[in-house]
């Protein structure tokens, strides 16, 4: 099996909830998984440490023991883009580290689903983006979409993106974060033209995101 990045077209479009979907079919198929989170904003002390409520329902999903530091090897406590709270917090975050991190988890699992910070190319530092981690770990990649207005126009650039550093993108996710969504199926068949990557599952909207656990990932689009 493969190991997978999850992205998005923009903060809060459900990468979490996907990559815990994702988790959650792999484990079913019998699978030793576990969820990376390798930059985090925003964040509250617990027992005296730094812990990132993504990173926490990664490893709740999880059905491989590893070390907090492993799964979150950068946690910082102001919801802001990670390049600014590293530097607020006198820290800058390296690649090395997380490359390392990141081998380890693969020595306990068969697979590593990894989940992006923000967007694909948010900065995590002066001169890398979120991006430079998915090329670093030459993993496939997920992109979740977030059906609400200006959808087209992010999720294209995107996809393009991810193409244009030479990496798979394996299929993207619909998320419809809002109640109401005009020509909501018009959206989706337009995507289906122009993204090159089939979409592995359609995430209704939800007054509860805790009920998002129903949603099922269509594993066949990424054999």
């Amino acid at each position: 099996m493969k190991s997978f990045f999850v992205t998005g077209t923009d903060t809060g479009v459900g990468k979490t909830w996907v990559t815990c979907s994702l988790m959650r079919e792999l484990i079913g198929d019998g699978l030793r998984v576990v969820g990376m989170k390798p930059v985090a904003s925003g964040a509250e002390m617990h027992e005296g440490q730094l812990r990132n409520e993504d990173a926490l329902r990664l490893i709740e999903t999880s059905n491989v023991e590893a070390p907090y530091e492993w799964i979150n090897p950068y946690c910082f406590a102001p919801a802001i883009a990670p390049h600014i709270a590293a530097l607020h917090a006198d820290t800058k975050i390296s690649l090395d580290v997380i490359y390392s991190a990141y081998q380890r988890l693969t020595e306990l699992a068969d697979v590593v689903v990894v989940e992006g910070v923000g967007g694909w190319a948010v900065p995590i530092n002066t001169t890398k983006t979120m991006a430079d981690i998915a090329v670093m770990l030459n993993i496939p990649v997920i992109m979740v979409v977030a059906l609400r207005l200006g959808c087209l126009n992010h999720a294209i650039l995107t996809a393009q993106s991810i193409r244009s550093y030479a990496l798979s993108l394996c299929a993207w996710i619909a998320n419809s974060p809002d109640p109401v969504m005009p020509a909501w199926q018009e959206n989706i068949d337009t995507l289906k033209s122009f993204i090159n990557a089939p979409l592995a599952g359609v995430v209704p909207h939800y007054t509860n995101s805790t009920q998002v656990t129903d949603f099922q990932f269509d594993l066949r689009t990424l054999s």
